[in-house]
């Protein structure tokens, strides 16, 4: 082999050896600031974060995401720093927008109350909080019992007011514990609506409250007209006492006027009588009294 073969061959070798080296050098340079071709950046938890933690630089971490992009996965570390978690994320997992609460929204209980939503306080012992099993995740039935206003001789009313409640919190307490272990607190958060806080706030006050417990999948709500201590015994429930009618306003009848009683008539006075004798005949006359020859 000449010299000149032998001299482009060694240059040609050359040649695809310095390309291979800049191609791979630009592939690994893609791959290690996650712009792969297919990928995208991603934002990872680089630890489990529970209900209500904030957010800071080391819990998160990045990464890149190959195929279609989730709606709402994070891009960016700096919008997520700060922001309260309202729904747990696992280690390793993409944080999503909707396991976070508004930025400014803090962390805490009052962060995982969506909006329109209230947190209510229900006082509880072991009999109300179902021996400890109504814990933050589940779902009950809200019941009172009671003496209804304006009825007598009924009994206790027992009734289903509300169905198909979270429970928010247990205590202090509103992470979910993935064994439903019981706790026994002495309050529990109720997450309702507006209209069903002030039912279940007169409802504290004026009756006796029972939660019972349900199954978290069974949402359809149930039918019931309430019970009655005439019920449990079989017996007829007394009849309701029927008001007495309103009195009606009477007018009263124009007075007559008054008339002065009529003197009685004054009786007859008696004749006169006058006899006349004349030798031996009598005779005997009778005349009236000037008053009674007038009438």
């Amino acid at each position: 082999m000449s010299q000149r073969v032998l001299t482009i061959l060694l240059l040609a070798l050359m040649i695809s050896g310095g390309g291979t080296y800049l191609v791979y050098r630009n592939m690994t340079a893609h791959a290690s600031d996650g712009t792969s071709a297919g990928s995208v950046p991603m934002v990872r938890a680089a630890r489990a974060l529970e209900i209500g933690a904030l957010i800071k630089d080391s819990d998160l971490t990045a990464g890149t995401w190959s195929g279609p992009v989730p709606a709402g996965m994070a891009t960016k570390k700096e919008t997520l720093i700060g922001r309260g978690v309202i729904a747990a994320i696992y280690e390793g997992e993409p944080v999503m927008e909707s396991r976070l609460a508004a930025a400014g929204a803090g962390g805490g209980l009052a962060a995982t109350i969506p909006p329109g939503k209230r947190a209510v306080a229900v006082r509880v012992n072991d009999i109300v909080g179902v021996a400890g099993f109504v814990t933050p995740g589940t779902r009950v039935d809200v019941l009172i019992s009671g003496n209804p206003p304006g009825q007598v001789g009924t009994g206790t009313l027992v009734k289903t007011i509300l169905q198909n409640i979270e429970v928010l919190s247990a205590g202090q307490n509103y992470q979910k514990d993935a064994e439903g272990k019981p706790v026994v607190v002495p309050v529990v958060n109720l997450l309702v609506t507006p209209e069903q806080a002030e039912t279940l706030s007169l409802a504290s006050s004026e009756t006796r409250i029972q939660l019972v417990l349900r199954n978290p999948l069974d949402t359809e709500a149930a039918k019931v007209p309430g019970s009655q201590m005439s019920h449990l015994f079989g017996t007829p429930a007394a009849p309701q006492p029927v008001a007495a009618p309103r009195p009606r306003a009477v007018k009263a009848a124009p007075k007559e006027v008054e008339r002065p009683p009529e003197k009685p008539a004054a009786a007859p006075l008696p004749p006169y009588h006058i006899e006349v004798i004349n030798g031996p005949n009598r005779t005997e006359a009778k005349f009236a009294r000037p008053q009674e020859a007038k009438q």
